[in-house]
């Protein structure tokens, strides 16, 4: 199955983006996977952990584990 139709399955879930930013920061963000596009998806950001509304990331980020999603979240 694409990466884009997995998405799919999850559109308007609770997510955590996990993001290098470097060789050992790792950045957690909290939000709501919105909308999937053919090379990018959108997240909805929480207001209360971010500064800004909302990020997009392409599907190579998941490929290449630039990015990881974990949508098991405890609210």
């Amino acid at each position: 199955m694409a990466i884009k139709e997995k998405l799919d399955n999850h559109l308007g879930q609770e997510l955590i983006v996990i993001a290098q930013a470097g060789r050992k920061k790792v950045i957690r963000r909290k939000g709501v996977l919105k909308k999937t596009y053919p090379a990018v998806f959108v997240v909805d950001l929480d207001q209360q952990q971010n500064n800004f509304e909302r990020v997009s990331y392409s599907y190579t980020d998941l490929l290449t584990k630039n990015i990881e999603l974990d949508f098991d979240v405890i609210s």
